[in-house]
């Protein structure tokens, strides 16, 4: 009995002293480092699959796609742009032909003539009705019906606008009177036109599509990646195309996963170096950790050999001023060559890259200096 009690206490004394080991810095001297082939690294940031490239196609941002569709029923008279060709704001696209404008001016006209009338029967009501000459029912009838032309003037303004009549056009009708059916649709914002969906002499109902127009700075970039990598990616991680020198921030990272390669779509937003790349374009992209909230990166890239297990955790060695000290890890990915590593590291540290299960059998209590 008393011989089982020494062992309890020996073996209770061990785990005191690997415990002690496990939680302070591991002393090894410069001497012994060279000796045991110990190497040390910095660390680096890691990047989606270790910084392979990994596939990506380029595509425009949806809020960046218009289609621009005929205001009235009419005939297309004249294209005066094709796809591909960047366009400026204001500038005229299709020319169409429509007798419902011809009809729409027509009212305008008629609108704003009456309403013209009606604000000086007011005006003229209004003086009489001051100098008690007309009663007020009569001046309150009068004013109301001003207030009614002034809104059908104003619907009419407003049906002529919604057709694509500049404010310059509709004061040259108002001054002018000359009635016209051939109506320009201008460009609402600069872009470049993806698609032609009318051709010249083709009629077309109201709302038919003509043109298909886009802004293409900036870009998205759809990028496929293997799901097991999915953990290390965040929104705000960085993006790169090296081939293009084009760079942005990830946007999103899918919940879903593409069954045929087991991959999971991350969009990203492109706003560096845009213009150098083509919507539909197949290109090779970088991912790299987004930063974590002291903005230094959260995970790491580091060789197969700087990691060690003990028992069920996973550690690599920090190297310190007397010698190293053991850092639990998680990994997050794994190669047959490295591993993504996420840990609350700042960035400046060196590792462990050769020699860690010699550093790991000093830590457990074997002495280095025979090795």
């Amino acid at each position: 009995m008393r011989m089982l009690n020494v062992i309890i206490l020996a073996l209770a004394g061990t785990a005191t002293t690997v415990t002690t080991a496990m939680a302070a810095d591991i002393a090894i001297t410069p001497q012994q480092i060279k000796a045991l082939g110990i190497q040390t690294a910095p660390l680096s940031g890691a990047t989606a699959a270790s910084g392979n490239p990994l596939p990506a196609q380029v595509a425009i941002p949806n809020k960046q796609i218009q289609v621009i569709s005929a205001p009235l029923a009419g005939m297309v008279e004249r294209i005066e742009v094709a796809s591909s060709q960047p366009v400026n704001i204001g500038q005229t696209l299709i020319t169409l032909q429509s007798p419902d404008l011809a009809m729409l001016q027509r009212d305008y006209l008629q609108a704003q003539l009456q309403a013209q009338l009606a604000n000086e029967s007011l005006k003229r009501d209004e003086s009489l009705y001051k100098d008690g000459i007309i009663p007020q029912s009569r001046y309150q009838t009068t004013r109301n019906n001003a207030a009614i032309q002034n809104a059908a003037a104003s619907e009419k303004r407003q049906a002529l606008k919604l057709a694509g009549m500049s404010d310059a056009a509709m004061r040259k009708l108002q001054s002018a009177g000359a009635i016209s059916g051939r109506l320009e649709v201008s460009a609402p914002f600069a872009g470049v036109i993806l698609e032609q969906m009318a051709t010249p002499g083709q009629r077309v109902d109201l709302s038919t599509p003509l043109l298909k127009l886009a802004k293409l700075d900036p870009l998205w970039l759809e990028i496929q990646l293997p799901i097991d990598l999915a953990a290390s990616v965040e929104p705000g991680s960085t993006v790169s195309v090296p081939a293009a020198q084009a760079s942005g921030k990830v946007l999103t990272v899918g919940r879903n996963v593409t069954e045929n390669n087991q991959t999971v779509l991350v969009r990203a937003e492109i706003t560096q170096g845009a213009e150098r790349l083509r919507p539909g374009q197949f290109v090779e992209a970088r991912l790299s950790t987004a930063l974590a909230k002291n903005g230094a990166p959260s995970h790491w890239s580091v060789p197969n050999s700087a990691i060690v297990r003990q028992d069920k955790q996973v550690y690599v060695f920090v190297k310190t001023a007397s010698g190293f000290r053991p850092q639990a890890v998680s990994i997050v990915s794994q190669t047959a060559a490295t591993a993504v590593i996420k840990a609350p590291l700042k960035g400046n540290e060196a590792i462990v890259t050769q020699g860690a299960v010699a550093v790991k059998s000093t830590w457990q209590g074997v002495s280095a200096e025979g090795e």
